[in-house]
């Protein structure tokens, strides 16, 4: 049995990053060689130094929308709605805090002019809702709040509207962000593309999933929540070029590992995925992966168990503790070759 206490660390609460380093690409980058089993330290900026000409960077464009709704009832009772996704422009599946004080057709109010209702409820906390308004992404934008991971511990900001989000953010419909994607600068992007390290594009929707706690000991039981991901053609073709010329596919976080392993078992490009990677697992699709440091006993630590080893991750882990590396979504980055 492949158990969840193998995957856990100590994390002093004070490395937890509640705001990201600018710019983005000074943030500290931990490189991990899976064949010597040796740890560098080094800025992300220079992560060009480990890319080489016609070396293929995947990257998520998905973009978060400002999921989190808080209102109230005529009563005056408050009521946070945080959407999960569409069903369609007006009907969205959503995490309803207090869900017991609402009956079926109730409505919150947001503002004067944007309304949810309640159509269905839902297991754990889940529902059907409606959104009443006229122009759902102007309402969103305008009282939406970006959805922060809970273990950060702040209100979001004004800010957190840019700082949430990648630079080649394009497509609305994640409630978390593609954290790997945050380190990357316009001007990063730029020089790598001089260099020649081409860049494809996929699109993975980041649901609540992944900050859902597994709760089973023997990990196998656990079962993910399903993700909407889109692999484009041109991008499909630029993988299998890569790989014909011997060059390496860099995945640019979890997502993407996960969107282009999706595709590779069932050979579909558009779709909902609940893949989960954990040892051991054979990769198909990707050579190298950048990525965020996670939270102890999750899906995602146990993703880069499988593509590095346990064993160096672990140890990796440890070491960025020593060092005071700063962890999870705002947190540093980490390169495995």
């Amino acid at each position: 049995m492949i158990k969840l206490s193998d995957y856990d660390y100590n994390l002093p609460k004070e490395l937890i990053a509640k705001y990201p380093v600018e710019p983005r690409d000074s943030c500290r980058l931990m490189v991990l060689d899976r064949k010597t089993k040796k740890i560098e330290h080094r800025v992300f900026r220079e992560i060009g130094e480990y890319l080489e000409e016609g070396d293929l960077l995947v990257l998520n464009d998905t973009k978060v929308i400002p999921a989190r709704l808080i209102g109230k009832k005529k009563t005056g009772a408050k009521i946070e709605v945080f959407l999960l996704r569409p069903y369609t422009e007006k009907k969205w599946e959503a995490l309803i805090k207090n869900i017991k004080r609402l009956k079926k057709g109730q409505e919150v109010i947001i503002g004067e002019d944007f309304r949810v209702k309640l159509l269905e409820k839902q297991e754990e906390g889940k529902a059907k809702v409606e959104l009443i308004g006229d122009d759902i992404d102007r309402l969103l934008e305008k009282y939406g709040h970006i959805p922060l991971p809970p273990y950060i511990e702040r209100e979001d900001e004004e800010k957190d509207k840019e700082l949430y989000q990648t630079v080649f953010a394009r497509k609305q419909g994640a409630v978390a962000s593609p954290t790997a994607g945050l380190h990357f600068t316009k001007k990063l992007l730029e020089k790598l593309e001089k260099k020649g390290v081409k860049k494809a594009f996929c699109t993975l929707h980041v649901g609540l999933g992944t900050f859902r706690p597994i709760k089973t000991e023997d990990i196998t039981k656990h079962k993910m929540h399903e993700e909407f991901y889109q692999i484009p053609d041109e991008t499909l073709q630029a993988i299998k070029e890569t790989k014909q010329k011997g060059k390496k596919v860099i995945a640019v976080g979890t997502t993407v590992v996960r969107t282009l392993e999706t595709y590779a078992q069932t050979g579909r490009k558009e779709g909902f995925s609940d893949i989960f990677i954990y040892p051991p697992y054979s990769f198909k699709m990707v050579d190298a992966l950048i990525t965020n440091f996670h939270l102890p006993k999750s899906t995602l630590i146990l993703l880069v168990s499988a593509f590095a080893g346990r064993d160096f991750i672990m140890e990796a882990y440890k070491e960025a503790v020593e060092k005071k590396y700063r962890f999870f979504s705002y947190g540093d980055a980490m390169l495995i070759i």
